[in-house]
């Protein structure tokens, strides 16, 4: 099986800074797509940020500018750079991965989530 650990969440005050990490284990062949999303009190859960395995990323208009993703392909981690943190920021994250487990299967993962909160 494979598993997704998230780390890096917390307080941090607005105008600040945070870095999420998320290292996948497991039986994994490659990783696909990752990618970071997020789901604030009485939100649907919406897509933060993404990257290909071969580093194209794509972000929600929201944090364009102020939140940048990245990967490590052979640690299998993805990382969230969030700078420019504001209030609306405040959510629990979550990672994501396509994960190749063999030649002819794939399948996603959640990771368990982590809390970010943005305060004065």
């Amino acid at each position: 099986q494979v598993q997704l650990v998230e780390s890096g969440g917390g307080l941090v005050q607005a105008g600040g800074s945070l870095r999420l990490s998320c290292a996948a284990s497991g039986s994994i062949l490659s990783i696909n797509d990752m990618g970071w999303y997020r789901q604030a009190p009485g939100k649907l859960r919406a897509l933060v940020a993404a990257i290909t395995s071969g580093g194209s990323t794509n972000y929600a208009d929201s944090v364009k500018g102020r939140f940048t993703i990245s990967r490590d392909n052979a640690k299998n981690t993805v990382y969230l750079q969030m700078n420019s943190l504001q209030f609306e920021d405040t959510a629990v994250y979550y990672c994501n991965a396509d994960v190749r487990l063999s030649t002819w299967r794939n399948q996603h993962y959640w990771g368990q989530g982590t809390q970010v909160t943005v305060s004065s």
